[in-house]
């Protein structure tokens, strides 16, 4: 397979761009100087796309690969592929599903104690010396809290089995209501956001899902709320959610995802309610060398006609 041609689309994981290189003809498109030419020389050799939560491949570059038979997710969400051109031209599509739930449900919880209980802010407290000059302020317990999720799919479940180890009640909104869960359902996500004290991001990104935490959501929590978002930035309508933190109208935020990554907005850096993560959901040494493998498993099953290990289109 050292012949097929296989562009990555950006830097992602070092084992995974080592093994690519070793197993086929990999093309680094992020040191590209002059990517419509460079697409234009190699038109008829590039068979793969390998794609993440930042790059992946839309209707542009698909067009301009004919002979695209196949493009592997670094990531279990798919925005980033134009999923309608892939259908339409019989290209295959692969994420990987399963392998991050365990460590973004981790940190979910994690966001939703380091908020509570002031975690890093208690940190730098202490570095800082200001422990010497008198006892930190009381925090918020987490134990008894209401979670509230959006999106009940493999993430959403792992997140509310955690929340529920802290005698937290559950309840959720999705597309449907899911009749094998025990939690309550609500229709709309404004009901949701006033019947919880944490509201937590945990569904898919699409034109449904963008911007499903607007104005509206974000006062039925309230000032004493807390907005957790492991899924994708473009979930909330950042500049609402600014203001509303800085005005108090929202008690805090744990954000491991932002709407134009990596750039933050600057007003969130003062605040000592929100907690800012880089995007680092499935970020451990494990996890991502699983989901590398994964993806290297469903290149070398499509070409050696195999059937897909974690097929979407």
């Amino acid at each position: 397979m050292e012949s097929i041609g296989v562009l990555m689309a950006c830097p992602m994981n070092p084992y995974l761009e080592q093994e690519l290189h070793k197993r086929f003809n990999l093309h680094r498109f992020w040191k590209v100087p002059e990517k419509s030419a460079f697409l234009t020389a190699h038109s008829n050799s590039i068979r793969a796309v390998v794609g993440n939560a930042s790059a992946g491949a839309d209707a542009n570059l698909i067009e301009a690969l004919p002979k695209l038979e196949i493009v592997a997710s670094f990531s279990v969400g798919l925005d980033k592929i134009d999923l309608a051109k892939c259908k339409e031209k019989g290209i295959r599509v692969t994420n990987t599903p399963d392998v991050l739930t365990e460590d973004v449900a981790d940190l979910a919880i994690a966001l939703m104690l380091a908020v509570l209980r002031k975690l890093c802010e208690s940190d730098r407290y202490v570095r800082s010396g200001k422990w010497k000059k008198g006892k930190y302020m009381l925090t918020t317990k987490f134990t008894g809290k209401r979670v509230g999720i959006i999106g009940l799919g493999r993430i959403g479940m792992a997140i509310a089995k955690r929340a529920e180890a802290f005698s937290c009640p559950i309840s959720y909104h999705s597309r449907t209501e899911k009749p094998e869960a025990k939690y309550k359902y609500y229709p709309n996500v404004v009901e949701l956001a006033a019947n919880c004290d944490i509201l937590v991001v945990a569904c898919s990104l699409t034109e449904e899902t963008r911007h499903i935490i607007n104005r509206k959501v974000i006062d039925a929590m309230g000032p004493k709320g807390v907005l957790i978002n492991v899924g994708r930035g473009p979930h909330v309508d950042e500049p609402e959610l600014v203001s509303a933190l800085v005005e108090g109208r929202l008690g805090g935020a744990g954000l491991d995802v932002f709407e134009h990554e990596p750039e933050v907005p600057e007003e969130l850096f003062g605040l000592d309610n929100v907690v800012l993560l880089p995007h680092v959901g499935s970020g451990t040494v494990e996890t991502r060398k699983a989901m590398a493998d994964l993806v290297l498993g469903n290149l070398e099953a499509h070409f050696l006609k195999k059937p897909l290990l974690t097929p979407v289109v």
